[in-house]
């Protein structure tokens, strides 16, 4: 059986607008929040937009976009396919209230992503998602098996835990104020493995694999805009465990280090860089 794999590494520019920080101390953040993370949509969406880019374009009967969230992603999928069946599926009560009013045609349910099965999807996406599931290399793995013919399995991955804004949150967390309630923060988020590793658990499956890291450049605002980004995504679980007075200590220690760690530009605004992980995985 022949097998191509591509392996690349790319960069992108990307620019956003100034925005305004969110307040993380006045409501809970136990649920996602979809307005909070559809502040950044374009930056967001570009991924899943640049991931969908490298899928072949065969006729898809079935869909199924894993961690749709407010369903920015599954848009794009009808977008391309707008015959097939399209299933958004996401844990978040939020998310997937704005995802149906966003496409209320699109068949959106609550669950986890972590224990979906139909081996009839014929194109599983999954686009920022997977990082937050436990043994996400084996989820992978037995999706890649139950795949149809031609199936494909498409997936995007923040790979950024060695970045200042990933390490300044365990740094925060491992300090005596923060230590007891944070012990576990970090372990919420898998990291991301090697090359080899996914191609080692996709190859017995699927004749093509393509994997690529591009790292996006995000300008921003600055310290704010930064601290916003992450406050809908990566920051969850080191603020989730604290009561309103310790978030809020949490994120002024943690904004001046990302001050710190991104400087202003002699243009205006901080630059981000955001480094992506992305499989395209086919079954023949």
């Amino acid at each position: 059986m022949k097998r191509r794999r591509n392996v690349a590494i790319l960069s992108h520019d990307g620019k956003m607008h100034a925005q305004n920080p969110a307040s993380s101390t006045a409501e809970p953040v136990a649920d996602w929040r979809a307005d909070a993370y559809r502040r950044f949509e374009a930056e967001r969406t570009r991924p899943a937009a640049d991931l969908l880019a490298r899928v072949p374009q065969d006729a898809r009967r079935r869909i199924v976009d894993l961690g749709c969230g407010p369903g920015n992603s599954t848009a794009l999928l009808a977008e391309r396919h707008p015959d097939a069946a399209i299933v958004g599926l996401d844990s978040s009560p939020n998310m997937l209230a704005a995802a149906r009013a966003r496409l209320p045609r699109v068949d959106f349910r609550q669950g986890d992503i972590a224990e979906w099965s139909d081996p009839s999807a014929e194109l599983v996406f999954a686009n920022a998602a997977l990082q937050w599931v436990p043994d996400h290399i084996g989820v992978m793995r037995r999706l890649a098996a139950e795949l149809p013919a031609r199936g494909c399995l498409a997936v995007q991955a923040p790979d950024n835990e060695d970045e200042p804004s990933h390490a300044l949150m365990r740094e925060i967390a491992a300090t005596a104020r923060f230590r007891d309630k944070l012990v576990d923060a970090a372990a919420a988020r898998e990291r991301i493995g090697a090359f080899a590793d996914y191609d080692d658990a996709l190859s017995a499956s699927c004749d093509e694999i393509d994997i690529w890291r591009t790292t996006y450049v995000h300008r921003l605002a600055g310290p704010d805009a930064i601290v916003a980004w992450l406050e809908s995504t990566g920051l969850r679980p080191f603020l989730n465990p604290l009561d309103a007075d310790e978030r809020a200590d949490f994120l002024a220690l943690y904004r001046a280090g990302i001050a710190r760690a991104y400087p202003p530009r002699a243009g205006g605004g901080a630059l981000l860089p955001f480094p992506r992980l992305f499989i395209v995985a086919t079954r023949r």
